[in-house]
């Protein structure tokens, strides 16, 4: 949770805040939820491993992690390549 500088204790809720900066921000409906999956997303597509992710987001259950985690086409894509590359052959385009 995050400390209010007041009161040093934890907020109950942030939504209020949330809610004015997303409407100043154009950004819709989006949750602070959505951010999570954001957040793994960028992480696993750009070649962090799905551990760190786990521990970054504080899930005990690497399943969890998964859950949150979507690759992209091309991130798929890439791997392929990787092996076909080290295989010594040409990706099928």
């Amino acid at each position: 949770m995050v400390p209010n500088p007041k009161t040093k204790l934890p907020y109950q809720s942030f939504f209020a805040s949330w809610n004015t900066a997303r409407k100043q921000a154009g950004l819709g409906e989006v949750r602070i939820h959505d951010l999570r999956h954001s957040f793994a997303s960028f992480l696993v597509n750009s070649g962090r491993s799905i551990y760190e992710v786990q521990r970054l987001l504080g899930h005990t259950q690497l399943k969890t992690t998964q859950r949150y985690s979507h690759l992209s086409p091309e991130t798929l894509l890439n791997a392929v390549d990787s092996v076909a590359n080290a295989a010594g052959l040409s990706a099928v385009v």
